[in-house]
């Protein structure tokens, strides 16, 4: 077996954010040397890991030139130049979550296909090249107001997904590839993460409910266990697992569902990476979703995905009408709370919805978790100078 601690082992990452940062903390426990690739020379990771590179992930020589240098490359944002990663596993470099899967991933439109492909359960949905096209399918009733519209590439945190509901909202939409999906009238929006190791070993953490803010289309809180019922839990388990099984993925896989008001379990899409519904593992599993990517992508035996206490994660994002050099206003009032422990990501400038941080709540109880979450949320204000 391979020896990845305190060795000339390198572990390189495409993408120097928040969760870059996170991952780095599991790095630095287990003594392993990575290297970061980002286009940002501040970015969240530049002053902590063992080698930072400035670079572009969607220029080819970058991502090539940058995957030379390491023994096993991961990303932390899936949006990267694909060919420089087919060239450098066709040389015989290791490199999870696959290029196969990342090139499914990357599109909602290609995504949607696969879900429908393998009789994998998912919301109705159409794809047009651009927007004249789905204006045609507006004037001909192939389509009818209310939809939800999504980009179908570069989407993140909310950006690139739109309610539809008038010809006004079709008009101010960019002229991009994208999918429309029907509006589902659901109960909750659910996530489980799945793990999964070259050896086939595979393990799921409890299924996590999310609460979104209603105009940034962001998610506010992540509630683990989610409150729902345990035949409902273990149907969005079972379906996330065949998610990972008909992809034959390595690596952490975020699958995110709708619940519908009659308990049925659709897809909405995946993240092949650690994501915003397992933060709340930090402080609250057994093993975090960071450690566990690390496990499954080095081929080492996943952790124990059971959670200690309830949690509740707080996104920390930017206040409305603030821009400029970050503030984080009453965060001493927060840390004389029992069970709160709050995460900085590093960025110091602020702007309206950008995520800065969050906060974990964990609890004995679930319910007054939830409202130490929003006494958090109501206390702390990220603000400019």
């Amino acid at each position: 077996m391979k020896n990845y601690f305190s060795s000339d082992f390198k572990l390189g990452v495409l993408g120097g954010g928040q969760l870059g940062r996170m991952l780095l903390a599991e790095t630095q426990k287990f003594d392993i040397h990575t290297s970061i690739l980002d286009s940002n020379k501040n970015a969240p990771c530049a002053e902590i890991c063992n080698k930072f590179v400035v670079g572009d992930l969607l220029d080819f020589d970058a991502v090539y030139n940058f995957g030379k240098t390491v023994d096993l490359l991961t990303i932390e944002i899936e949006n990267v130049n694909l060919d420089a990663l087919d060239k450098l596993e066709d040389e015989g470099l290791t490199i999870y979550p696959k290029p196969k899967d990342l090139r499914i991933i990357q599109s909602k439109a290609r995504q949607k296909n696969f879900y429908v492909d393998h009789q994998i359960p998912t919301a109705e949905f159409l794809h047009y090249a651009y927007k004249e096209e789905l204006k045609h399918s507006v004037e001909n009733d192939i389509i009818d107001f209310p939809f939800v519209w999504k980009a179908a590439r570069f989407g993140y945190d909310g950006n690139g997904v739109k309610i539809v509901r008038n010809t006004d909202d079709l008009n101010s939409l960019p002229n991009v590839e994208c999918i429309t999906e029907k509006l589902i009238p659901f109960k909750n929006e659910l996530a489980v993460i799945v793990a999964r190791n070259d050896d086939g070993e595979t393990t799921t953490y409890p299924v996590v409910e999310m609460e979104f803010h209603p105009e940034a289309n962001q998610v506010e809180y992540v509630i683990c266990p989610a409150r729902i019922n345990s035949q409902v839990a273990e149907k969005a388990r079972a379906v996330a697992l065949n998610v990972v099984k008909e992809l034959d993925f390595i690596g952490l896989l975020a699958v995110e569902m709708f619940q519908t008001v009659d308990d049925k379990i659709l897809v909405n899409e995946v993240a092949p990476r650690p994501h915003n519904s397992g933060h709340y593992s930090i402080e609250a599993s057994y093993t975090n979703q960071f450690e566990q990517h690390l496990r499954s992508i080095l081929n080492l035996p996943l952790g124990n995905t059971d959670s200690k206490v309830a949690g509740i994660m707080v996104n920390l994002v930017g206040a409305e009408g603030f821009s400029g050099d970050v503030v984080y206003e009453n965060l001493n009032d927060i840390l004389k709370i029992d069970g709160v422990t709050p995460h900085i990501y590093g960025k110091k400038e602020t702007r309206p919805f950008r995520k800065m941080g969050h906060v974990t709540i964990v609890n004995s109880d679930i319910d007054t978790a939830r409202k130490v979450a929003q006494q958090v949320k109501e206390t702390i204000k990220v603000i400019s100078k």
